[in-house]
């Protein structure tokens, strides 16, 4: 089981409009999870390609736990 971390961050009102709007398209989301993908894929595009942070993305694109 993988341990999680809380952060607390400030994003543009517009951005989080625009994230209200997707989460109440896609119930099956939250903002968790959102932010969680988000992340993940930066770090996949940007860093060294770690197999965890390829692991922690495709396990909450396809909602594993």
């Amino acid at each position: 089981m993988n341990a999680t971390v809380s952060i607390l961050t400030q994003i543009p009102s517009s951005l989080h409009d625009c994230l209200k709007d997707y989460l109440q398209q896609h119930p099956d989301w939250d903002e968790n999870r959102v932010l969680t993908a988000a992340v993940s894929l930066f770090l996949l595009q940007n860093a060294d390609g770690d197999r965890r942070v390829a692991q922690v993305y495709l396990d909450t694109l396809f909602h594993r736990h």
